[in-house]
């Protein structure tokens, strides 16, 4: 019998990690960055003193998400 029984050494490849760059990644966290604050701005603080947009309409569109987020509303 020639043949061994312990399998021959195999040279494996680790798996190159993905590099994504900075400047690909930038943009796109500060457009979600600013779209968030844009949100919270909307459910958490569109009423009263600080409103962008008469009438009730706004608060009543995000009534629920304002106590899904714990906001105080009424």
């Amino acid at each position: 019998m020639a043949q061994s029984t312990v399998p021959s050494a195999q040279v494996q490849e680790l798996p190159v990690p993905l590099r994504v760059p900075v400047r690909e990644i930038l943009p796109w966290a500060v457009l979600a960055a600013v779209l968030g604050l844009l949100l919270l701005y909307f459910v958490g603080a569109e009423q009263g003193a600080t409103s962008l947009f008469s009438g009730t309409w706004v608060h009543e569109f995000t009534h629920d998400g304002r106590h899904l987020l714990g906001f105080p509303c009424h």
